[in-house]
């Protein structure tokens, strides 16, 4: 039986949701950042765990910006 990733509890068929190619229970594939509840493949992804597209994945992970505008003014971050 899977366990899930967050409580790491067996997670049994009928509770089951898929996402970032492991078993989850529904109430713990949540927003590593917020704490928003995710549905699977609606979510960003960073060394394995769970975001929010916005404003938790790309304020953390996206383009950071400095200039004055055009082409120079987006930073990154890898």
């Amino acid at each position: 039986m899977p366990k899930c990733p967050n409580c790491q509890k067996e997670v049994y068929f009928a509770e089951k949701v898929t996402s970032l190619g492991k078993d989850w229970h529904r109430p713990c594939l949540k927003c590593e950042k917020c704490k928003k509840t995710l549905s699977a493949g609606s979510h960003a992804e960073h060394d394995g765990k769970p975001y929010c597209h916005n404003p938790c994945y790309s304020a953390l992970y996206g383009p950071k910006g400095f200039g004055r505008g055009g082409s120079e003014s987006h930073k990154y971050d890898k």
